[in-house]
């Protein structure tokens, strides 16, 4: 899976886990079931689902009966939580080193970094004040 796919999946599977009231380990929604929603295949949904277990935003159960469940309120569930949970930035890359002598090629690289860093930023400020109780309530347009 891409890494820019990453926070899409792991979005709506948080949202769908609250949807479903999936809050305890009785109420676990199986891959198969979270990856026919997006649609997407239950490995990528496993993987990313792993990913959000690790951070603490969800529990798993594996087998039988498994499945996924969330460990906090959907409240309180940030979208900057989310996008740090499956190791996401904005994904504009990484600048080439630049050249010695060249008068673009020195300055260049520091410059474009630091642009990355501030969209970076600005895009971690914005999804901080979204959660995910707010993908299933809001107009997707007042987002």
């Amino acid at each position: 899976m891409s890494d820019s796919q990453k926070f899409p999946v792991a979005a709506h599977a948080l949202a769908y886990l609250a949807h479903q009231g999936a809050t305890t380990p009785e109420r676990a929604v199986s891959s198969a079931e979270l990856a026919a929603s997006m649609p997407t295949n239950p490995v990528v949904v496993r993987r990313v689902t792993a990913m959000l277990a690790r951070a603490g935003l969800i529990d798993t159960r594996a087998g039988a009966g498994g499945g996924a469940w969330l460990k906090q309120a959907p409240a309180d569930i940030s979208l900057e939580q989310v996008l740090r949970a499956v190791e996401g930035c904005t994904h504009l890359g990484v600048p080439p080193p630049g050249v010695a002598g060249c008068p673009v090629g020195e300055r260049i690289p520091a410059a474009v970094m630091a642009a990355i860093t501030a969209a970076d930023r600005a895009a971690a400020a914005r999804l901080s004040t979204i959660t995910v109780a707010d993908l299933l309530s809001a107009d997707p347009q007042k987002l």
